[in-house]
């Protein structure tokens, strides 16, 4: 249902967003000191909370969560609970003591708590597949949108879009540009919130704060369609809707690039209040994000429009956009949603496989291959591996499996399987060792990927472990399995455990 029409608005406004965040990132990159793209001096708890939630809104949270509920209403409560919740999972359970401990990325901490480089590759590649899965998503995003652009079939659109997006990472990295992350979240969160201000203005409602008004878009659809939207199990049991919030939440708990914050706060009160911050910022998306689905149908309704499943689901990944346009918002406005789901998708892509392929480079190739390569020649294999990474995204993305938010979730179930575990059990409790670690994220991985390689053979299988909500069950059952092996195994060396209560415990 995509318009075979060219909309020159939204690319023109691209063209200049990008623009001024190139000049932006060549006016600030002298202030940025820290590695992956994280400022490491103190610039004030609201500046990192922005930086936290510019990294976090990907094209799951600009296009994802408004598709979700535009489809399964109450039920898509699950993903800004489990989202939302996993920030204050993290902040209470791991937070200051990740912080305390002082490595910069998973697989440093996974060799460094657990002694073993083994463990570091085991960690190294679960990262490079998170980011790969994560990547598939919001590839998804950019060629739906560039699709609606330029009124061209999906595939065309999706490589177009790459294609553009690949070019402003190739310019930005040969000027030395670096990322503004406050204006980056400034344009994110003013493109989602001005124009759904002005959807609820059109359709009557309370303009000012949309994100109560929607309520009252409910009330007025019909009574069978309010009721199907709003009952908690319409779309879903509630083994389901448990399963779905919990895993979310361990899996952003375990996300390697979130609990790089931590790493790289300057202290630990910065990395909690930056993440109380964080949760604020992100929390205004995703506060308004279910209004877009709820004016959708309240439009729907109000029109006499009718898709069947297949249309609905279509559609539902670029929701934001087609309510604009349905409500006959200003060109100007819809091209602004457009732009900011693009922004969101781009800045995520390029932390993801710029990640990926640093954890290659180096904990892959330096670590296991080639520990003679210099400092030159890493930074070829790492600009191989991005390209690499992005083909094989892109092979995936031209059939995406689900919906962005689905394929989103996938990537923190894996997290969730596996990374969190081996993060709360090396924090929490000084007898697990490098076999317990190992094991579990061996049991992790195949808990993740079992229902979704068989689970066409198992319907049980997939019904007991959905691949977006395995958590619920994997992760306990890693966690059971660390300790079993851990217990099995001779014990980490002493100076580890002193250091966990003398460094990492200590107030």
């Amino acid at each position: 249902m995509i318009e075979s029409t060219i909309k020159y608005t939204p690319f023109f406004l691209l063209g200049c967003v990008l623009i001024v965040s190139l000049v932006v990132g060549l006016l600030t990159r002298q202030h940025d000191k820290g590695g992956y793209g994280i400022q490491v001096h103190s610039i004030g708890h609201a500046k990192i909370g922005a930086a936290i939630a510019s990294n976090w809104m990907s094209a799951a949270s600009f296009l994802g969560i408004a598709g979700v509920f535009f489809l399964h209403g109450y039920f898509a409560f699950a993903y800004i609970l489990g989202w939302t919740g996993g920030y204050v999972l993290l902040l209470v359970l791991m937070g200051s003591q990740i912080r305390r401990f002082g490595k910069y990325t998973a697989p440093d901490f996974v060799e460094a708590r657990y002694d073993s480089s083994v463990a570091r590759v085991f960690s190294a590649v679960i990262a490079v597949v998170i980011s790969l899965i994560y990547c598939v998503a919001q590839y998804k995003g950019i060629g739906l949108i560039f699709a609606w652009m330029f009124g061209i079939e999906y595939t065309q659109a999706l490589i177009f879009g790459i294609l553009v997006t690949f070019a402003f990472l190739m310019v930005a990295d040969a000027i030395k540009a670096s990322r503004n992350q406050q204006m980056h979240y400034l344009i994110l969160i003013l493109s989602f919130i001005i124009p759904l201000m002005m959807i609820a203005k059109k359709l009557g409602y309370n303009w000012l704060v949309p994100q109560f008004s929607y309520g009252s878009a409910l009330r007025d659809l019909p009574t069978q369609v309010s009721s199907d939207y709003l009952y908690p199990w319409t779309f879903g049991t509630p083994y389901e809707w448990i399963a779905l919030c919990f895993t979310l939440m361990v899996g952003t708990a375990g996300l390697p690039h979130v609990l790089s914050r931590f790493y790289t706060a300057p202290n630990n009160r910065d990395a909690r209040w930056g993440v109380v911050w964080g949760l604020f910022f992100i929390g205004l998306l995703y506060w308004s994000a279910p209004a877009f689905g709820a004016f959708a149908r309240s439009w729907m309704t109000t029109s006499g429009m009718v898709l069947d499943p297949v249309e609905a689901l279509a559609l539902a990944d670029i929701i934001v956009i087609k309510t604009a346009e349905w409500v006959g918002l200003n060109e100007i406005l819809v091209s602004v949603l457009a732009i900011g789901g693009i922004l969101a998708a781009i800045s995520t892509i390029t932390g993801l496989l710029v990640t990926g392929a640093g954890t290659i480079s180096y904990d892959i190739y330096y670590r296991l291959i080639n520990p003679n390569a210099n400092e030159r020649h890493l930074r070829l294999v790492a600009k191989g591996a991005t390209l690499v990474l992005a083909l094989l995204v892109l092979v995936i993305a031209v059939n995406p499996p689900g919906l962005i938010a689905q394929i989103t979730a996938v990537a923190f179930a894996l997290a969730g399987n596996t990374l969190f575990p081996v993060f709360l059990l090396g924090i929490w409790w000084d007898r697990a060792n490098k076999y317990g670690a190992i094991a579990g994220m061996l049991v992790g991985s195949v808990i993740t990927f079992a229902p979704i390689l068989f689970g066409h053979l198992s319907p049980t299988l997939r019904a007991v472990l959905p691949p977006t909500s395995s958590a619920l069950i994997g992760a306990p059952l890693v966690i059971l399995t660390m300790i079993i092996v851990s217990r099995l195994t001779p014990p980490p060396p002493e100076h580890l455990r002193r250091f966990l209560v003398e460094k990492v415990h200590s107030p």
